[in-house]
């Protein structure tokens, strides 16, 4: 994909921007992990589908069948209106359809799998994020003396986040997706997580629901109805809602609903604002790098909802999403009595969070950045050019390792934002 010489300045720009930013040298001690990928936490994917009647045929000479033509029109008319509706129909589920199949068809793979993935750091670094954002609301909902937390996982996906719940010590989980096959594999991996759980462990109870939370009501399907919920947590999915407003809405109402007073709404997003300015940016009608790709049908001109973009990473997104317009999406919360107390890109996240020691410590704990240069010949990420020329130069110049990502890879996560909304009593 050719680049005007604007285009490819305002690249290099955003580039520039990003390095400055997000290049953290660590302090002063070794980095873990050298060339062979340890585990660490793994990203979901932050998941989501008459024939013609044959006239009689006439015999004996010409029927008599005017009398009979109103109503052979008006059954035509029915014909064609029941094909339209059968048309729009489809029209309308195909988005959804599209997401839930995606998800249902990706395929389970070992840890030695992932950690051979070209997003490897990547999906670490996003874990990372969401293990910090997760902590800081526990330690909120806490603070106010509740200690039996109850949490909704909307768009749970397989479980990616299960490990960080435990880690919270939460009482109750129930965790809802629009990918039928997803929500079994996550209930698979609790029920693996509570038979190697501690005998003096104690693991908190789960509910596993599939449901389309953008059509549904979800408090329907609860097994008790009558359920509050401290915090709900919707991580890179709640930009498949903004398809329309009657999507956008419910699946705010099935987040925000059964909130206690107090509680939080917290999750990651793509930032419609950098989306548009990379797109108004480019020479075509998309951009991306070698590990992700964002194509649009035209520019110029972005509905409030169903604003569709097709998002494709590596090998474990490929399907159709939805601008968010932010304003717009903080508007609709105050329907339900939420108030926005947290939004920050991911970069701007990271700059504020990583100057503690402990998020630093747990920062190597889970590989989020990849070590730079890699230790006993060990390889990076990828070889392709200029993909470390910021590492390269800051290591040249300190003469210390340090932890980055990619270019590619900070390109690719800095679309996203984080999002904190709180229940007004």
């Amino acid at each position: 994909m050719m680049q005007s010489p604007e285009a490819a300045r305002s690249a290099r720009a955003l580039t520039a921007e990003l390095v400055k930013a997000w290049t953290y040298f660590w302090p002063e001690r070794k980095l873990q992990g050298g060339g062979e990928r340890g585990r660490g936490e793994r990203e979901r994917g932050g998941e989501r589908e008459g024939g013609e009647r044959k006239g009689g045929e006439r015999e004996g000479g010409e029927r008599k069948g005017r009398e009979r033509e109103g109503g052979h029109n008006a059954g035509t008319k029915r014909r064609h209106e029941d094909e339209e509706a059968s048309s729009n129909k489809k029209l309308v589920i195909d988005h959804s359809v599209k997401v839930a199949r995606h998800y249902n068809s990706l395929q389970e793979v070992g840890l030695a799998a992932r950690s051979r993935s070209r997003i490897f750091f990547m999906r670490n670094f996003n874990n990372w994020l969401k293990s910090i954002l997760i902590g800081e609301v526990l330690e909120q909902v806490r603070g106010v003396g509740s200690q039996q937390v109850c949490v909704l996982d909307l768009g749970c996906g397989k479980g990616g986040d299960l490990l960080k719940w435990r880690r919270g010590g939460i009482h109750h989980l129930v965790c809802a997706d629009i990918a039928a096959v997803s929500v079994d594999q996550c209930q698979s991996r609790y029920e693996d997580m509570k038979r190697k759980s501690y005998a003096n462990e104690k693991l908190y109870s789960a509910q596993f629901i599939s449901a389309d939370c953008t059509k549904e009501v979800l408090s329907e399907k609860l097994d008790d109805p009558a359920l509050m919920f401290d915090i709900c947590s919707c991580q890179f999915v709640y930009h498949y809602s903004f398809e329309s407003e009657q999507k956008a809405d419910m699946m705010l109402r099935n987040a925000c609903e059964h909130l206690k007073p107090g509680g939080f709404f917290i999750g990651t997003t793509p930032d419609a604002f950098e989306l548009v300015k990379r797109l108004e940016a480019s020479d075509s009608l998309s951009f991306g790098n070698e590990v992700f790709k964002v194509s649009f049908q035209s520019k110029g001109s972005y509905p409030l909802f169903g604003c569709q973009y097709h998002f494709s990473l590596e090998d474990v997104v490929d399907v159709p999403e939805s601008l968010v317009y932010f304003p717009l999406f903080e508007h609709m919360a105050k329907r339900y009595n939420m108030r926005l107390v947290l939004k920050q890109r991911f970069s701007e996240f990271f700059e504020e969070k990583v100057k503690k020691e402990q998020n630093r410590s747990l920062m190597m704990k889970m590989m989020a950045l990849e070590p730079f240069p890699c230790e006993d010949g060990g390889r990076q990420a990828t070889d392709s050019t200029g993909e470390y020329c910021h590492a390269k130069e800051h290591c040249g110049t300190s003469g210390r390792p340090l932890g980055t990502l990619s270019r590619s890879e900070w390109e690719a996560t800095s679309i996203y934002l984080v999002f904190v909304f709180q229940k007004m009593s």
